[in-house]
């Protein structure tokens, strides 16, 4: 049975619902959301005269739902547009139009008596052979399916995104004793490829797989803390980035999805595992019992274990001292080892010198993570018969980037047992026959491929979902033909090279600029195209501003003319070179990232990417040929009869103000993306084949060198003259620096084509660049930017002066 899904019912229009609906709109489903007929009329509804017949109250709880969520940050929507694709309506007028629907997903609340009832009510009208799913955190699966019919159970499993739905990856599936293995089959594809999850197939246990572990691990770190003698500041700085977690670490986050959500999901295993060995840590420890009587529950109450108050004028973040139950100023916290390990950005190396550290953080992560090892090897074949299971519930929907198991590896698996041991916390049996069977690592990759230990078989296995996957982890060993410090370059088969930057958050500097030209050079020799991606945290942060900054300040203008150059001419050959390339974009795709991006024959861009030139925020203009860019594709776009300012000033003004699209589609809206050549992908794990398809597809078809463009009409005298006026406008109301000024200027003064008279003049490329350039150099020049420079590089931040 082939199915497909073109539109999908939520019923239940809260947080979740509303977000999910969302979702579904981002990858182009039409959705029907539907919640409850309110029971009385509001203030404004009586003052209206409007009765509870009146359409737009029988409305009114989803629609209220839907607009905030709408109007949420972060946005649960790649486009605004998007919503139209969500159709609202109630239990009682519209249940009808289920049957028109492939999907219906229940988010009611967590009442078992209540989503037995809209159960019955969807019986009424779904049509036979209708997936119906349950988005469910802890309510056994099986207990939903009392006097459903057969068609229902069969086409019935749990679903359970995690919240926010847009931006959280994991998608668990709970299939029944009746569930059609066909359905499981289905949804474990949809998910990733769809909707750009992780699928994680569950048992039906108790909270399943991800909370299981995640609210144990907060559990247990809850009781513990006071033992540690460890503050809430200091728990969050180790529990962090530095040790793969989350910016929020542990308390921020627990202040974030709210004290009573934990309370409540702690509170259910308590009852529903009875005999879990660390049942009683399911507990609620008495500070936090006293925290849910003041309703000191978090952001939700804006008061949980940390708050803002205004001391002396000023924003200060408070923290809660556990042992006097009073706030104080957050600490900064220092700890030795964080200091050492701070230039390591491999956590996979990081990790073992922070387990290893004699200090109090090496305590604290050995005295926190081994009882998290015992207690997921115990899990085993509880909660799930694979391995791999539990690792990619942790990472997709609690955000570690290493889970359990893979941080076992990471730490040495027999080391730490023998540890584990002599801390009294012995691992599950199967751990130790891994061990005796010669098995040494939990993953192992081989000929390419990912494999898991399986304990039942006890060897190995490929992991099911990965085996037409292409991956860099897994190439490493075998299909690196070339690196340097900063870049490396592989062999993705079928005459295609991939290029992966791996510098600091992927800056661009010197080792990537020769890599890039190297990965040209190689491929028109001898392949037939070229990939430009990386598996970090993002794609590029732009050009190494803290280099742009040296140079300047010691005034070395010639060598900074010959590194802006040299970037420029680089970008130009990805455009220029004999063989197509494609740039597969993902996370930051920012300033000479975008730039880069901008130049090749093709964008496969994961749906969440941040992508824009944000050159103005230090002091410059895009100098990567990014400010050209816009003048061609400002050129392009003009048609007869169009009024060209205004399509200058929308391209100015998204340079201007350092637009940056939050989704791939606003790359699109913004412009830095090209309509019928680039595209976006939900799949981040598909991302690197279909890129590499994408390219292979363009080399096949038959590629041809472009030729260099000169037939670029630019503004000239006209558009400069529109931005002179519109700067020197905002400024004087305030708007503005004088600096801010001087920069629009000269973003509009090269935007335009500089000193041309005549609107609408025919330019080269390299005229446009040149002019790019210059006008870099001279901003490098002034004071205030390198000010801002200096401040970028020292704490982050953007400075306006």
């Amino acid at each position: 049975m082939t199915r497909r899904i073109n539109k999908v019912a939520i019923l239940g229009s809260g947080i979740m619902g509303s977000g999910i609906a969302c979702h579904f709109a981002n990858i182009g489903v039409e959705v029907l959301l539907l919640d409850i007929v309110p029971r009385e009329l509001n203030e404004a509804e009586k003052a209206q005269g409007l009765t509870l017949e009146t359409p737009a109250v029988r409305n009114r709880i989803v629609n209220d739902f839907l607009a905030a969520a709408l109007k949420s940050k972060p946005s649960p929507i790649y486009r605004q547009s998007f919503a139209s694709r969500i159709t609202t309506g109630n239990f009682d007028d519209n249940m009808k139009d289920i049957a028109t629907c492939d999907w219906i997903i229940e988010v009611v609340i967590e009442r078992l008596d209540i989503k037995k009832i809209v159960f019955d009510n969807v019986e009424k009208f779904r049509k036979p052979g209708t997936i119906v799913t349950s988005n469910t955190s802890g309510i056994p699966i099986q207990q939903m399916l009392d006097g459903r019919s057969e068609d229902f159970a069969k086409n019935f499993c749990g679903t359970h995104f995690f919240n926010p739905p847009r931006y959280l990856k994991l998608f668990e599936i709970i299939p029944s004793t009746k569930t059609d293995p066909e359905l499981v089959a289905f949804l474990a594809d949809y998910a990733p490829r769809f909707l750009g999850k992780t699928a994680v197939l569950c048992k039906d246990t108790p909270a399943f797989i991800a909370n299981r572990i995640g609210v144990y691990s907060i559990m247990a770190l809850f009781h513990s803390i006071k033992e540690l003698g460890m503050s809430i500041d200091e728990v969050d700085k180790l529990t962090g980035p530095v040790f793969g977690r989350p910016k929020s670490a542990t308390f921020r986050t627990c202040d974030v999805v709210g004290l009573d959500t934990l309370v409540h999901v702690a509170n259910g295993l308590k009852e529903g595992v009875p005999n879990d060995e660390c049942n009683n840590l399911f507990d609620i420890p008495d500070y936090v019992q006293k925290m849910i009587e003041n309703k000191w529950l978090g952001s939700k109450t804006k008061q949980g274990f940390f708050k803002r108050e205004t001391i002396d004028g000023k924003k200060v973040t408070m923290s809660l001292d556990l042992n006097t139950m009073e706030y104080k100023p957050s600490e900064k916290v220092k700890f030795q080892i964080l200091d050492i390990v701070k230039p390591i950005d491999d956590l996979v190396k990081r990790v073992p010198m922070l387990m290893g550290s004699k200090d109090k953080a090496g305590d604290f992560y050995r005295k926190t993570t081994y009882p998290v090892l015992k207690y997921v090897s115990n899990r085993i074949p509880e909660i799930s018969d694979e391995l791999f299971k539990i690792d990619d519930g942790m990472v997709a929907g609690f955000g570690w980037e290493l889970g359990p198991f893979q941080l076992w590896d990471a730490i040495g698996v027999a080391k730490t047992v023998k540890a584990m041991e002599e801390a009294g916390l012995k691992p599950a049996q199967w751990v130790y026959d891994m061990l005796a069977a010669g098995c040494e690592t939990f993953y192992k990759v081989e000929n390419g491929k990912s494999m898991y230990y399986d304990i039942q078989a006890k060897g190995y296995k490929v992991i099911p979902g990965t085996e037409e996957l292409l991956s860099l982890a897994n190439l490493r060993a075998t299909n690196v033909l070339w690196e340097n410090a900063g870049s490396t370059i592989f062999d993705l088969g079928d005459g295609i090279l991939c290029f992966e930057a791996h510098t600091k958050m992927n800056t661009i500097g010197e080792d990537v600029i020769n890599g890039l030209n190297k990965c040209i050079d190689m491929a028109e020799k001898d392949y037939k195209g070229v990939v430009i991606y990386n598996e970090g945290a993002n794609f590029s942060a732009g050009a190494d501003v803290s280099m742009i900054f040296s140079l300047a300040v010691e005034q070395e203008f010639d060598e900074l003319n010959f590194a802006v150059s040299l970037f420029q001419n680089t970008m130009m050959r990805l455009r220029y070179s004999s063989i197509p390339v494609v740039a597969a974009p993902h996370g930051l795709a920012l300033g000479g990232g975008c730039e880069m991006c901008m130049h090749t024959d093709k964008v496969v861009m994961f749906a969440e990417t941040y992508m824009g030139l944000v050159e103005f925020g230090v002091g410059l203009i895009p100098g990567g040929g990014g400010t050209k860019e816009f003048a061609l594709r400002l050129s392009d776009e003009l048609k007869t009869g169009d009024i060209r300012t205004n399509a200058f000033i929308n391209r100015f003004m998204t340079v201007g103000s350092a637009k940056v699209g939050m989704s791939g589609y606003e790359a699109f809206d913004l412009g830095y993306l090209r309509p019928g050549v680039d595209e976006i992908i939900v799949s981040r794990v598909h991302q690197l084949k279909y890129a590499k398809d994408a390219c292979l597809l363009i080399a096949n078809k038959g590629y041809s060198k472009p030729p260099a463009r000169k037939d670029i009409k630019v503004l000239g005298s006209e558009g400069v003259g529109l931005v002179l006026v519109g700067a020197d406008g905002l400024t004087e109301g305030g708007f503005m620096s004088e600096h801010d000024k001087l920069i629009a200027e000269k973003l509009g003064y090269v935007l335009a084509g500089g000193d041309i008279s005549q609107a609408l003049t025919e330019v080269t490329e390299q005229y446009l660049l040149d002019l790019e350039r210059k006008t870099f150099l001279e901003l490098c020049r002034t004071r205030k930017t390198l000010e801002r420079m200096e401040s970028l590089i020292k704490s982050g931040k953007i400075l306006r002066n």
